[in-house]
């Protein structure tokens, strides 16, 4: 029940168990095939170039800024959160000229604080997290796709944590490259990134192309300056899943079953209904936590469905009684990074695990272990805020 990796779906599970096929076995084409239609209605979007990439979530933020950041391009990041130092990090090794803007943890931006950064910048790419996990807001991305369109920036977010559990409208809102994981509200393990590109990011993609030796004929590209990956080169991968099946790497195959059920579960579900499962179970955590006695972090007009963040009570030790939860209940809830480590817990209801009896026997377990600990808890405050939200829902 912390902010990811959860429990996953046992259909998941089960699809992962099935014998290998490689990659070029009439079987596998189809499956890739299929997964990539399924995750373009989980995306929201007509675009071709919808895929996975073979690594965790981090594998699939790395392929967009690699592919697409030239050394030298600036790129623009708001800063609310770990993850948006991450995507610095990883821009400045890829070469790029970082510019940020930053705010508080536990707040977000307003878009015309986005909107003049952009017209200040004037970066090849905008780069934003949608969801941080470790402040457990969301930063709203509609109404910033017309700036990026006037001055030719392209639009990247990674939306590992929100994609299932929250509204992700890559097309609506003028995405032009979106990754995820599937390790939250997908329900799945790690290891493998959905990631979508717009016409307007594969364009910049194909004008990196350059296909490695031992593989290439007499007309394929070959640059000075190519992509600075191999694992992680998207005009490569792109040739991978498209109709050319250009051999790149071998396909992680096992991930590959696992990502494609995530989907069809999500879809057989319906997208908004899982939001507003995720919604449900997310309201009920957080007034359960109130119930307790407990003080909710962050701007909660802004908060992700799928993660509440809990200031930990005074005289409390965090970590043992994350310790505690663990070992006498088996519940995992998480800590935090940076300046809010020891001083929030984050726990999730996401994926297969928002869910009513996920919500209450983590509530019930909670109140148990803080009361040991010696924190004032209401009894049974917890279990009874969250079953009045279920029954004002009901």
């Amino acid at each position: 029940m912390g902010p990811g990796p959860i429990t996953a779906d046992p259909r998941v599970l089960r699809a992962m168990s099935a014998q290998l096929v490689g990659q070029y076995d009439p079987a596998m084409t189809g499956y890739m095939a299929e997964t990539q239609e399924l995750y373009r209605q989980v995306f929201r979007t007509r675009n071709d170039a919808t895929l996975l990439v073979d690594g965790t979530s981090r594998a699939g933020i790395e392929a967009a800024l690699v592919s697409l950041l030239r050394p030298g391009d600036r790129v623009l990041v708001p800063v609310f959160g770990r993850f948006g130092h991450l995507l610095v990090e990883i821009a400045q090794r890829a070469g790029a000229e970082v510019h940020t803007i930053e705010t508080e943890w536990g707040t977000v931006f307003a878009p015309e604080q986005i909107e003049a950064a952009v017209r200040e910048v004037r970066p090849a790419m905008l780069a934003v997290v949608h969801g941080d996990t470790s402040t457990t807001v969301a930063q709203p991305l509609e109404g910033l796709s017309h700036v990026c369109r006037e001055l030719g920036v392209l639009f990247y977010t990674d939306v590992t944590a929100t994609l299932g559990g929250n509204p992700v409208e890559s097309d609506a809102w003028g995405l032009d490259a979106v990754s995820a994981g599937l390790q939250k509200c997908m329900g799945g393990p790690s290891g493998s990134a959905p990631l979508t590109l717009s016409p307007r990011a594969v364009e910049v993609i194909d004008s990196r192309r350059s296909i490695e030796a031992g593989i290439r004929d007499a007309e394929s590209e070959v640059r000075s300056d190519p992509i600075r990956s191999n694992y992680l080169d998207l005009a490569m991968i792109l040739d991978y899943w498209g109709p050319k099946r250009l051999n790149h790497h071998t396909e992680a195959t096992t991930m590959l079953y696992g990502a494609r059920e995530c989907a069809r579960i999500l879809l057989e579900e319906g997208l908004d209904a899982a939001v507003d499962r995720h919604r449900l179970h997310g309201a009920a955590m957080l007034e359960g936590v109130r119930g307790l006695g407990l003080r909710p972090f962050g701007d909660l007009e802004h908060k992700m469905t799928n993660v509440v963040g809990v200031e930990i009570p005074e005289g409390v030790n965090g970590d043992a009684v994350r310790g505690e939860l663990l070992e006498d209940y088996g519940i995992e809830i998480g800590t935090s990074f940076g300046p809010l480590h020891g001083r929030i817990w984050r726990i999730g209801t996401m994926g297969y695990n928002a869910r009513r009896d996920a919500v209450l026997t983590t509530l019930a377990a909670l109140e148990q272990v803080l009361r040991r600990a010696g924190a004032p808890v209401t009894a049974g405050g917890g279990t009874g805020a969250a079953l009045d939200v279920y029954g004002a829902a009901a």
